[in-house]
């Protein structure tokens, strides 16, 4: 057998690697031996477990089974699994010791070998086990013949604890089928903490029994009864994760408000808000029924999230209305609370107070951390550049002053950025020194997915693949870094996660259907693979653009991230321009070729409906362009009257157009500039 490790995982061991075998592992494990024989997978596959009586892993073996079936087309005859007793030679054996616990430095590690004749999983947990199934699943292969696990032995555990998604429901609210496929997306790659951000400005989204018109009056009529959030605890639980509540407050309270405004600081009428951004509704934190609201509010909910974490937001609250308020100025002075930031200070302080009593704590986002906040809060660190605040700093020092943290700056991905960017954030900050102690209470990341400019519709092309990557960087070695395996392996993920009904891929169709009112829509698919969305905020510029009520159906809600043909044309690019090759250039040709010839397709459909006349010039410029870059490519010369009207024609491609930018933008010019330098 053949080993690979981490700790040596090169770009030369990555070719080694891949010409030995295909994995397409993600996260990659901490640890792959690899032989030369297969498993066969036939239909008289089954899986025998030490314990079966575990719901979890009832649940686990069977969904493996039934995925694995569809996987293969293999007509499995048992669709569940025995006790070791009942088949004692089974083709998956799995041993466990335990039941996991969802808290923070569980074991989650596992062992998975296959050989010619049998598979064998064994964990400490059975959290343990659920990961190795994924891995397992993420093994099969095949040939012209049959379908296989190849021969592995792995040895595998998470290098953070915390391996975390947040869904904000609150700007968007996303009903429970949008939840438990993402839940399922995950597990898949053993993702283990859902941050649920249920209230904002925008909405109120859970049931309350104790304060009913919180989601009577905050919601809209779009929220969660207490029996559908017991239902995700469970269905996470099952899946070995944990939900961490969150209930934003003092500031982005505005839906609170709504239902209460004797609780705000400033005497107005408060209405749910429809647009995107930060605004000024605040609690009072002088008033003593804002207390007793949130105690019953927090105690009610506290039975229903069973984890030991407890979000309370705190981000953003700019004091506007405090300052405004007399009485809370007055307050200040007797309290000796000189800044609005000593206010919520003693705000949060409180907030402890009562969720202790419901035996949680508190976590916040980094504006929580003072000197008098306890320890014993968790910080999550989510500001940088944008903000004006050095990426992760918040981090480091709340490991410094003795505080758990976790790291979501970088991992912002509703920001539309590439997963590249994403990908080289690592939870571990390399500039600073830090003590072994101060590197244990980094537990590790969040993405999170602010939901303004995302619908049920798009949650899951906003979401996946490039969380997978995320989760990569927090589950597997720092060493794990080449971009261009990474974007090998996703596109296999991409497609798998189909099978856990993610919708990613089939919905950029059904909005270019739409567009076009049901036309040929091959034009548009062509257009979304080399252009992108407008990134970090600009397309919804100055915060107000977007209602909550907008459209999102339009083509730039079509495009992805990581513009599939443009990723794969800007590498051709660059090989070109190093070695001048030949069947490089007859790639880049093709690729010029199929663009030049957009606009003809374009044309045919141009008059389906009116908003493609707002999409025509992108169709326009990338035809005009590519043309004339695939003329001056074939006959190797630019000549001087030529280059002013290419000059022209990159100037109106490189103008966003429908909140989208043209993905090969720097690949093109250079191009021009190289064949300009030869005409010289």
């Amino acid at each position: 057998m053949r080993k690979v490790l981490l700790l040596v995982f090169t770009v030369s061991s990555l070719v080694t690697y891949g010409q030995l075998i295909d994995l397409n592992l993600m996260p990659w494990p901490h640890e792959v031996v690899t032989g030369n024989n297969k498993f066969e997978i036939k239909q008289d596959f089954t899986i025998a477990v030490n314990d079966k009586s575990n719901r979890r892993i009832e649940i686990a073996t069977t969904r493996f089974l039934r995925r694995l079936s569809g996987r293969t087309g293999v007509f499995i005859d048992k669709g569940f699994a025995f006790n070791i007793s009942e088949n004692t030679s089974p083709s998956l054996r799995i041993s466990y010791q335990r039941k996991g616990a969802l808290e923070i430095n569980e074991d989650e590690s596992y062992s998975l070998s296959v050989s010619k004749n049998q598979i064998t999983i064994t964990s400490i947990t059975d959290i343990g086990v659920i990961y190795a199934l994924e891995t397992l699943l993420q093994l099969v292969s095949n040939d012209e013949n049959s379908y296989f696990i190849p021969e592995v032995e792995i040895k595998d555990k998470p290098r953070f604890t915390w391996r975390g998604l947040m869904i904000d429901v609150a700007r968007h609210f996303q009903p429970i089928a949008v939840l438990k496929r993402n839940l399922d997306a995950m597990a898949a790659v053993k993702m283990n903490v859902f941050h649920w951000h249920l209230t904002d400005d925008q909405g109120f989204r859970v049931e309350s029994k104790t304060h009913p018109k919180l989601h009577e009056l905050g919601s809209d009529g779009q929220y969660y009864t207490q029996e559908q959030i017991k239902d995700i605890v469970t269905y996470a639980s099952n899946k070995g994760i944990r939900i961490v509540p969150e209930f934003d407050v003092p500031g982005h309270a505005t839906a609170i408000l709504t239902a209460y405004p004797e609780i705000g600081s400033k005497a107005m009428p408060y209405s749910i808000e429809r647009f995107a951004g930060i605004f000024h509704p605040t609690l009072d934190p002088t008033n003593e029924r804002t207390y007793k609201i949130l105690d019953d509010l927090f105690g009610e909910m506290s039975k229903l999230f069973p984890g030991k974490y407890f979000h309370i937001g705190g981000d953003e609250n700019e004091g506007k209305h405090w300052d405004e308020n007399e009485k809370i100025q007055e307050f200040k002075k007797e309290q000796n609370l000189i800044t609005n930031h000593d206010l919520q200070t003693f705000f949060n302080i409180r907030l402890e107070k009562i969720l202790a009593k419901y035996n949680k704590s508190l976590m916040g986002w980094e504006e929580i951390m003072t000197p008098k906040m306890s320890t014993s809060a968790l910080i999550h660190s989510w500001r940088g550049i944008n903000e004006g605040v050095p990426p992760g700093q918040s981090l480091v020092n709340a490991a410094k002053k003795g505080h758990y943290t976790v790291l979501s700056n970088g991992y912002y991905i509703d920001l539309l950025q590439p997963v590249s960017e994403h990908y080289k954030v690592d939870p571990m900050p390399k500039n600073y020194k830090l003590t072994p102690e101060e590197k244990a209470r980094i537990l590790g990341g969040e993405a999170t997915m602010w939901s303004e400019l995302v619908t049920p519709l798009t949650i899951d092309s906003r979401l996946w693949p490039r969380t997978a990557a995320i989760a990569e960087r927090f589950w597997s070695s720092e060493k794990v870094t080449d971009i261009s395996n990474l974007y090998k392996r996703m596109e296999v993920i991409s497609f798998r996660l189909e099978e856990l009904d993610i919708t990613h891929i089939r919905n950029r169709d059904v909005i270019l259907r739409n567009i076009t009112n049901n036309q040929n829509i091959e034009a548009l698919v062509q257009l979304t693979k080399v252009y992108e969305p407008l990134k970090i905020y600009t397309r919804n510029k100055g915060g107000t653009e977007y209602k909550s009520f907008s459209p999102f159906t339009l083509f730039a809600d079509a495009c992805s991230s990581d513009a599939s043909d443009a990723i794969i044309f800007n590498k051709l690019v660059s090989e070109y321009l190093e070695t001048s090759s030949n069947t490089t250039k007859a790639e880049l040709i093709t690729f010029l070729k199929k663009w030049g010839h957009n606009y003809t397709l374009f044309s045919s459909i141009q008059n389906s409906s009116p908003i493609l006349k707002s999409v025509e010039p992108l169709s326009k410029n990338l035809s005009e362009l590519s043309n004339s870059l695939l003329f001056i490519l074939t006959t190797e010369n630019l000549k001087t009257t030529d280059y002013q009207n290419i000059t022209n024609q990159f100037l109106k491609l490189s103008k966003p157009v429908v909140d989208v930018e043209f993905a090969a933008l720097k690949s093109f010019k250079k191009l021009i500039v190289y064949f300009s330098k030869k005409k010289e």
